[in-house]
């Protein structure tokens, strides 16, 4: 009897150390979990605040620069080296040879507008799969650290509409002489997607695609308007 009376304590305690060993395991657990949701929290939100800011800049600058080469390569299959000012407008006059209308060739000028749009269009897609190259440095969300470390590609949702539209100017170059100048105004309507954020904004280029010296009196009217219609808006 006295072997089992003296036997109890000795077990006793060792169950008690293991309970609290147990306790004190799942409550550091719990903090350890609780300080990994806040810091992945912390992150998401300096993530969104300053590194998101970064990489739209950067990413809106690439797309104007890749927007300007597409519409440029569109431009140079659309117009041929031999397109004449005679192709796009012509001028009617009476038989004292003075100017009484000008009149644009319809045909010509929609196909040269739908073309530049659809390949400007295509060469925006293409040019934009390979993502954009960002800076390590971009990621730290430091403007002053934007443009060092090597870059890596992230992959964005450019999402583009191009247009296209005709205008024109008359503009004095000596007695009895006006110069017409005809312009295409290639409108690109960008919007960069991202799992945070999304930006617009439109990039216009305008092209000079032939412009003729005018002999002869050009009638006001035709002076203070477009032959081609309503000018389109221009402003970034």
């Amino acid at each position: 009897m006295s072997r089992h009376a003296y036997a109890l304590p000795e077990y006793a305690p060792k169950k008690r150390k293991k309970r609290k060993r147990k306790l004190f395991s799942k409550r550091r657990l719990l903090g350890f979990v609780l300080f990994v949701v806040l810091l992945a929290l912390a992150l998401f939100l300096y993530f969104q605040r300053n590194v998101t800011r970064v990489l739209i800049a950067i990413s809106e600058a690439t797309m104007r620069a890749s927007t300007t080469v597409a519409v440029n390569d569109a431009v140079y299959y659309t117009l041929s080296d031999e397109m004449r000012y005679e192709d796009l407008v012509k001028i009617t006059r009476n038989e004292q040879g003075d100017i009484v209308a000008f009149e644009a060739n319809p045909l010509k000028i929609n196909k040269i507008a739908r073309d530049t749009a659809s390949i400007s269009q295509s060469n925006l897609k293409n040019l934009s799969l390979n993502g954009i190259p960002v800076p390590l440095g971009a990621l730290t969300g430091i403007e002053a650290f934007a443009g060092l470390g090597p870059s890596i590609h992230f992959r964005i949702i450019p999402v583009s509409s191009v247009s296209c539209a005709f205008s024109s100017t008359f503009e004095s170059v000596g007695i009895n002489q006006t110069k017409h100048s005809i312009y295409l105004n290639v409108i690109a309507d960008i919007s960069i997607v991202m799992p945070s954020k999304t930006k617009n904004f439109a990039v216009t280029t305008q092209i000079l695609v032939g412009e003729y010296v005018i002999v002869g009196t050009v009638p006001d009217t035709y002076l203070q308007s477009d032959i081609f219609g309503n000018k389109p808006d221009l402003s970034p």
